[in-house]
């Protein structure tokens, strides 16, 4: 009778046990992966388009659980990103440059996951200000971003291509926080404020105040100076109506920012995050103006093959992006 029963449970054990470590299979293929989502610092455009990219994530493929956290921006998020105390950050277009191809620094083991958006680089002043030109501003008090804000890169190369000098030629103001600048623009603290991209939240802030705003960007001749200094540096135009009162468009000059993956991530969790990049885009682009160039064929068509993940370009290929 003993024996019968023992046999009875182990015949029990046998049949239940595979589906106990099926069942555990299942739920840890359910558990969504953690990633950790560098911005920068409260105010600013990355932290802004940072949030509503981990939501759009999120809402898109349930195996990711993406949070967006506060940094000090993108000179931060790249030793952040090579340490791996984030996944994925975002990174202004000359810093990322500088750690890609190793300049003035060792070069980074990281690898593209998207695009973000363009960056041409302009000032902005109250539209009651007198001032209408770069050389107006000599001598002003500019803020001119954080400590850590690769914008400060980009405005160091195109006043450099005018052989001017952010910290020499102005009374250069760095702020603590990138929602300071605005601020103090308004306020009368400041008489410019350096900042870069379509619809950056400072120069939105500044041209809905009471006074209005006024962009000075660099002429069509000073373009042509800071190319011939700086060729790294590409053309780029804010579409008209992108800030209130912006009545034609302005061109200027800077590089596309960049999302960056830490080095060891996983090619299958950097093939999820293009794809809900990919099928997001529809929301990317309804949610902010910036958003609608985060793009998988704008990232094909601004980053070499080779500086791409291999888990997004392998998913490229899968859908005809790459060959």
């Amino acid at each position: 009778m003993q024996h019968s029963l023992r046999r009875f449970v182990v015949s029990i054990f046998i049949i239940v046990l595979p589906g106990l470590f099926l069942n555990a299979s299942a739920v840890a293929e359910r558990e969504p992966v953690r990633i950790i989502l560098g911005t920068a610092t409260k105010g600013g455009g990355f932290q802004l388009f940072g949030q509503h990219l981990a939501e759009t994530l999120n809402a898109t493929d349930s195996t990711l659980k993406v949070e967006a956290i506060a940094t000090r921006g993108s000179k931060e998020n790249l030793p952040f990103l090579e340490e791996g105390k984030i996944d994925m950050g975002q990174v202004e277009g000359n810093a990322a440059r500088q750690a890609l191809e190793g300049i003035g620094r060792p070069t980074a083991n990281l690898k593209v996951l998207s695009v973000m958006y363009p960056n041409p680089g302009m000032f902005v002043v109250r539209a009651d200000s007198p001032y209408k030109t770069i050389n107006d501003l000599k001598g002003k008090p500019v803020a001119f971003g954080t400590k850590a804000s690769g914008l400060r890169i980009l405005a160091r190369d195109v006043l450099d291509g005018l052989n001017m000098k952010p910290d020499q030629d102005f009374q250069q103001i760095i702020l603590d926080k990138a929602g300071d600048g605005p601020r103090m623009v308004l306020d009368r603290k400041a008489d410019a404020l350096w900042g870069a991209g379509i619809g950056w939240p400072g120069f939105v802030k500044v041209a809905k105040g009471p006074a209005g705003a006024r962009f000075i960007a660099p002429s069509a001749d000073e373009i042509r100076k800071i190319l011939k200094k700086h060729p790294h540096l590409k053309i780029m135009s804010v579409p008209a109506g992108t800030y209130v009162g912006q009545a034609e468009s302005i061109d200027s000059v800077g590089l596309w920012s960049l999302i960056l993956a830490r080095p060891d991530m996983p090619n299958d969790v950097a093939y999820r995050i293009a794809r809900a990049i990919h099928k997001g885009e529809g929301t990317l682009a309804a949610g902010l103006k910036q958003g609608a160039y985060t793009t998988a064929a704008n990232t094909v068509a601004q980053v070499p093959p080779a500086r791409l993940h291999p888990g997004v370009a392998r998913y490229y290929r899968e859908v005809g992006l790459l060959k």
